[in-house]
């Protein structure tokens, strides 16, 4: 089955949801592959799945992936495991994967794999390694195509915020952001500890939220008995002024720049104010990936980037050489570990790095 990210979402947040057998999300949107996941967790630790990630590194990574699959642990009732990176499998595992989803169906085991890949094009959708995620499994296209899917899907996040705005307010937030995503998603979660403190309280407790997949717009949900609080677009205004502190964008503009005093001081200040450091890597792993793709040759207006950043992210490239953006993936890699507390580093140490390394001032090598 197929569907559209702003068609499966809304389901994912239903209170019960049958998580078992193959899912594969595809975008160049980070953001929502990271609300996919939050969005199915709660599922797999109800239902007491062992959830594990695993990074492919090569085709041969797919062995580990059908042997973590075919372990069972003792205090667990199934596996889960979220495999990044895009690698495809070989002729010999599209034949498992194909019996792993047959007899996921059938309900001899309630394995769970979720693969997040880039954007994949019609081609490589027709090809023999999507098969068995289309024909047996759930294929979600994690990509936004109009500023329609875009506010309907931050709708989704302000209900979960506790947060009403009007119609002025939407058309003014949307206007403000720029229709970028992550800091329109940003300006809800301060909205939210503004104006919603108790709700945000209350919520976090709260695992699912009922909304309807064919009309994914606000409206409270009656199952968690927490109240939207309504916001004008004076309200909105309001807030807008007083948030004067830095933002993500901010950090980018000083990163494309080349201004790594700058960066400092932005990547110091949003560690003070507890930015969430997931965003801050999702802010740097983009801008870097655009970079990467300009150097390859790639159109900025294709790649969605405004006209008036792309003399920012041009002179980025001017400053970078194919020798250097070939480490950044790895640097990403070494940053999300760290945030997860898979290493010993400290996480904004690694971002800090990561956004210098951008600017083009280099702290090792």
């Amino acid at each position: 089955m197929q569907e559209t990210f702003i068609q499966a979402y809304p389901k994912l947040l239903q209170p019960s949801v049958a998580v078992a057998g193959l899912w594969l999300a595809h975008g160049d949107e980070p953001l929502l592959h990271q609300w996919l996941v939050d969005a199915i967790r709660p599922h797999w630790q109800t239902q007491n799945y062992a959830i594990k990630r695993i990074e492919l590194i090569s085709t041969k990574t797919w062995q580990e992936v059908l042997s973590e699959l075919g372990s069972q642990s003792l205090f667990d009732d199934a596996s889960a495991l979220i495999v990044t990176g895009n690698h495809k499998p070989d002729k010999t595992v599209i034949a498992e994967l194909e019996r792993f989803a047959t007899e996921a169906q059938s309900g001899a085991h309630s394995h769970s794999l979720l693969w997040l890949t880039p954007k994949q094009d019609k081609r490589s959708q027709s090809s023999k390694w999507f098969a068995p995620f289309a024909k047996y499994g759930h294929v979600i296209d994690c990509n936004l195509y109009n500023e329609q899917q875009r506010q309907q899907l931050l709708q989704i996040q302000a209900q979960q915020f506790g947060l009403d705005l009007s119609k002025e307010a939407w058309q003014l937030l949307m206007s403000h952001t720029e229709h970028h995503l992550l800091s329109a998603y940003q300006t809800l979660w301060r909205l939210s500890y503004l104006f919603a403190p108790q709700l945000m309280t209350d919520t976090d407790n709260v695992k699912h939220t009922d909304i309807s997949a064919a009309n994914p717009t606000i409206k409270v949900a009656g199952s968690t008995g927490v109240n939207s609080v309504a916001l004008d677009i004076n309200d909105l205004q309001a807030a807008l002024v007083s948030d004067a502190h830095y933002s993500v964008f901010d950090l980018s503009d000083a990163m494309l720049a080349g201004n790594s005093r700058q960066v400092v001081k932005i990547i110091s200040q949003l560690k003070a104010t507890d930015e969430p450091a997931t965003l801050v890597l999702w802010a740097i792993s983009k801008d870097m990936r655009q970079v990467m793709q300009l150097m390859d040759g790639q159109d900025p207006q294709a790649l969605g980037i405004w006209r008036s950043k792309q003399s920012l992210y041009q002179g980025a490239c001017r400053r970078q050489s194919k020798e250097q953006t070939i480490q950044w993936p790895a640097l990403l890699y070494r940053c999300d570990q760290a945030i997860k507390g898979l290493v010993r580093q400290p996480a904004w140490e690694l971002l800090l790095q990561a956004a210098l390394e951008l600017s083009g001032q280099r702290l090792f090598g």
